[in-house]
């Protein structure tokens, strides 16, 4: 159907052809999802590194010497970050394998515990397999063969930011190749590329802090394997609202595991100290201004797109949702309540 024909439709006749078309897409992208979850982390990462290339080409520096260097800090990041999943995966498949004789006994302790309260059999036992060791060592398998296919999207990922880079020198040309006839779109994609660099800078400046406070707490307290929990802290820190809870539930955990009770409040009322405070308080001030997103948008859209391109889809959600409202609200003058009430102020 074409745009002229969709005009003279209802409105409402308009809004179910949007929304199976919506369907549609979004189908395929889920059957597409191993191929463009590693397109969109490339996507992110160049935006990232992109503004390395003016400073660069500012100094005289050649087109293809400034492409280079933002391909060899892409890659670096890629194979810093590719390094720390690998070795939080190792070392936890290690705690679990070493201390499995400590999670069979607090197993044991939450099943008679279950029992005085009155549970029945099958609420008591599926309840002590979250903490049972065979199910944590599966966990980890499923960890350790999913670093293997991120190890395979890797080359993927690789390939992608290598060409975008080179089309990054390009693309930089656009306001002066189309000027004002494109310039409503140039604007809405800078913007789009300026709040996916913030949030990714910003979020990976808290993470470190974060994961160096976190680590360092549960270091002092002795419990085993503080380096994994402090990259786990650093990752989820990427994750929007509920990227805390994720990061807090395996070291509280461990602490009931090693310390009873007591330990395990001491790390959860810790941790609610020092990642709320920092995550929840702080952060959003520094990102705000850039992404502009509600509160309830942004914690949809990481169940949202968690189930269209799986896990990566959660450290992605934002710039995703970005990139959708850039694409399809900012333009139409007609989806300005949209715009509204996904948090972007401009629209008011």
């Amino acid at each position: 159907m074409t745009a002229e024909a969709s005009r003279g439709l209802a409105p409402g006749t308009r809004t179910l052809l949007t929304l199976g078309a919506a369907v549609v897409v979004l189908a395929g992208v889920w059957f597409a999802r191993d191929i463009l979850a590693p397109l969109a982390i490339a996507v992110v990462l160049v935006i990232i590194v992109h503004p390395i290339r003016r400073p660069l080409e500012r100094r005289g520096w050649p087109a293809w010497l400034a492409t280079t260097s933002v391909i060899v800090v892409a890659y670096l990041i890629l194979a810093v970050m590719t390094g720390l999943i690998v070795l939080a995966a190792v070392q936890f498949s290690a705690i679990l394998t070493d201390y499995g004789d400590e999670f069979r006994a607090l197993g044991t302790q939450f099943s008679e515990f279950a029992a005085q309260l009155g549970l029945d059999q099958g609420a008591a036992a599926a309840a002590t397999s979250l903490i049972d060791p065979a199910s944590l060592i599966a966990i980890a398998g499923q960890l350790v063969s999913t670093v293997f296919d991120w190890a395979t999207a890797f080359f993927f990922v690789l390939g992608y930011v290598l060409f975008m880079a080179a089309d990054g020198s390009r693309y930089a040309q656009a306001g002066k190749v189309f000027g004002h006839a494109r310039a409503d779109t140039i604007a809405r994609a800078t913007r789009f590329n300026s709040g996916t660099r913030r949030f990714f800078v910003v979020g990976a400046i808290f993470g470190l802090i974060v994961a160096v406070l976190d680590g360092l707490l549960l270091w002092g307290l002795g419990l085993p394997g503080p380096l994994v929990w402090a990259i786990l802290a650093f990752v989820t820190n990427f994750v929007p609202n509920i990227g805390f809870v994720l990061g807090l539930i395996p070291p509280a955990v461990l602490a009931l595991v090693f310390g009873g009770p007591a330990l395990f409040l001491l790390v959860v009322v810790a941790y609610i100290l020092i990642n709320v405070t920092l995550q929840v308080l702080v952060q959003p001030r520094f990102v705000a201004d850039s992404v502009n997103l509600s509160y309830t948008l942004t914690f949809f859209s990481v169940v949202f797109w968690t189930f269209v391109i799986g896990p990566v889809g959660a450290i992605l959600s934002v710039p995703l949702t970005l990139l959708v409202r850039a694409l399809f609200l900012e333009g139409d003058e007609h989806s300005t309540w949209l715009r509204w009430l996904s948090g972007d102020p401009e629209a008011a």
